[in-house]
């Protein structure tokens, strides 16, 4: 089971969800959570993983060799990023928008095109305790946010239970750490920007044809407003974690909810069973 945990905007709980559940589960399953929040990676504060190993990722970048280049436009024709352009007698390349398909190098017909690799970031792997951990972090100068991401869902194992920590938004990003999960977890709040933004999560995994599932986070009597939308198209409230200061004390601490509360450990196992049983 590969179940993404998303949002449409940042701060709703997110990393809270998939650290506190992967806690829940590795007594009873083989467990893995991988960290695709590449810009800004945060799962490790909570879990401390001991890593083992870390690649640096890299993208082919193409290179041009005025003097065997011909001008013929072939390459920035077969470049859907607009990565490669032909202006008069000039070949510029925007190695900022390159995604390092290596199409302009196949294509070119007099071989003036050749590749270097640029560094995206880094893909560190580890355990922390018994859970598998994979965590994604994104080179600072670098925009290929979507193709790290990709790399870092490659690492996935074939485990009872794969957790994935996504970006937040509805951009490529996202739709890259989402796709071809068995179920999504989409958290909110019970705010105006939180509804908005849920509204623009949902259109989303539902484009993807993904099973979905909400989560209000910092829960209080404003709950209404996401239980109506929920209510109207058909969406389950899996769970809903009351707005406390303490809570906020432990995150602020870098304290797991389910370390902190016992209590907890319990509703996360029977959260991973429910999506279990929507996902059949």
């Amino acid at each position: 089971m590969i179940v993404a945990i998303a949002s449409g905007k940042g701060g709703t709980g997110k990393t809270t969800i998939a650290v506190n559940m992967a806690l829940s589960l590795r007594k009873h399953k083989t467990v893995q959570l991988l960290d695709c929040d590449v810009e800004e990676p945060n799962a490790a504060i909570f879990l401390n993983p001991k890593f083992d190993a870390e690649e640096e990722i890299s993208i082919p970048i193409p290179s041009v060799d005025n003097e065997l280049c011909n001008l013929c436009g072939r390459c920035a024709e077969v470049c859907f990023f607009h990565a490669i352009a032909v202006l008069g007698n000039h070949v510029l390349t925007f190695p900022e928008l390159c995604h390092g398909c290596g199409g302009c190098t196949l294509f070119c017909p007099t071989g003036a095109i050749t590749e270097k690799p640029e560094t995206i970031g880094t893909i560190a792997t580890g355990y922390a305790q018994d859970i598998s951990f994979v965590q994604g972090r994104l080179k600072p100068s670098s925009t290929a946010t979507a193709t790290l991401i990709k790399e870092v869902r490659r690492r996935a194992a074939n485990l009872d239970a794969v957790l994935i920590d996504a970006p937040p938004g509805t951009s490529c990003p996202v739709v890259a750490s989402v796709n071809k999960a068995d179920f999504c977890l989409l958290v909110t709040e019970p705010t105006p920007f939180g509804l908005n933004d849920l509204v623009l999560a949902v259109d989303m995994v539902r484009a993807l044809n993904i099973p979905l599932g909400v989560i209000i986070n910092r829960s209080d009597e404003n709950d209404d407003i996401i239980k109506e939308y929920c209510g109207k198209n058909d969406i389950p409230i899996l769970m809903s974690i009351p707005f406390q200061r303490q809570y906020a004390a432990y995150y602020a601490q870098g304290i797991p909810l389910v370390e902190a509360a016992p209590e907890w450990e319990q509703a996360f196992q029977n959260l991973w069973d429910d999506i279990e049983r929507r996902s059949r």
